[in-house]
């Protein structure tokens, strides 16, 4: 089993689920993106805190491949990782179902890094993730 350095636990809920009684392929990327923000509120800090500091992290692009849908009611987790690529912060996250451990979703979501507007290789979350980057 792969190690991950965050996780985070969430249910379907039914508003969540298109007509064919599945979670819309769009919802992934929220339960995504609220995991990659728990994941930072769990290191002490926030984008909005580091927004005011003029530090603003990006989405550039999403990969996501769809493996098996979630239902209504379904538990399930996001587990994270992260590394770096040149400028660009990958987040690899990866959505099981808990009652079967089962793979739904994977998750490749490139950030970049603007400091005062400006595009930056964003250092302050190499030391905000310095003990998670690979």
């Amino acid at each position: 089993m792969k190690n991950y350095i965050f996780t985070l636990v969430f249910k379907v809920r039914d508003y969540e689920c298109d007509i064919q009684g599945v979670v819309n392929n769009s919802v992934y990327q929220n339960y995504l993106e609220h995991a990659r923000h728990e994941f930072l509120e769990s290191i002490g800090n926030n984008f909005k805190a580091l927004h005011e500091q003029g530090t603003d992290a990006m989405v550039s692009r999403i990969e996501i491949d769809y493996k098996t849908s979630l239902t209504s009611g379904d538990e399930f987790e996001v587990r994270l990782n992260i590394e770096r690529e040149g400028v660009k912060l990958v987040f690899n996250e990866d959505i099981y179902r808990l009652s079967d451990n089962k793979l739904c979703a994977k998750g490749k979501v490139y950030t970049i890094c603007l400091v005062n507007g400006r595009l930056s290789k964003g250092e302050v979350f190499d030391e905000l993730f310095a003990e998670y980057l690979v």
